[in-house]
């Protein structure tokens, strides 16, 4: 069973349980939390962050309506077993090779990290950008 450690960035401007909420994606997606693994029990997170047990619930509530969790009454919160795949095993796999050769094409090409960061960033807004210009016409 593997398990996840939840952390908060009280700086980011992200409501508590929205991170909870990317954590458990993220986990998942990355293949750190399998179908069936079991997440702490809303007690365990306020005890570990602090935080009010309502805000665990609200996260794990929406992850269950999203379709990462399915909960069961007395057992806990379970990672669903139609939980969306993990990367690896389907797009990210191509993608992140495709994401490693950008970056050693970059190094090669004599950029260092901060110039291949800001490269990065500033094709990822120019996408996104794009984007949500898309949508709003």
């Amino acid at each position: 069973m593997a398990a996840i450690a939840f952390y908060l960035d009280p700086t980011s401007g992200v409501p508590t349980y929205r991170q909870l909420i990317n954590q458990v994606r993220h986990a998942v997606r990355y293949g750190m939390l399998r179908a069936g693994d079991r997440l702490p029990t809303a007690r365990e997170v306020v005890a570990e962050l602090a935080i009010n047990p309502n805000t665990v619930l609200k996260a794990y509530r929406e992850l269950e309506h999203e379709g990462f969790v399915n909960s069961r009454p007395g057992a806990g919160t379970f990672v669903a077993t139609d939980a969306p795949p993990a990367l690896e095993r389907s797009v990210g796999g191509p993608l992140r090779r495709s994401v490693d050769r950008w970056v050693e094409n970059a190094i090669a090409a004599g950029l260092d990290r901060d110039s291949v960061v800001a490269l990065f960033t500033l094709a990822l807004q120019a996408a996104f950008d794009k984007e949500l210009a898309d949508v709003r016409r």
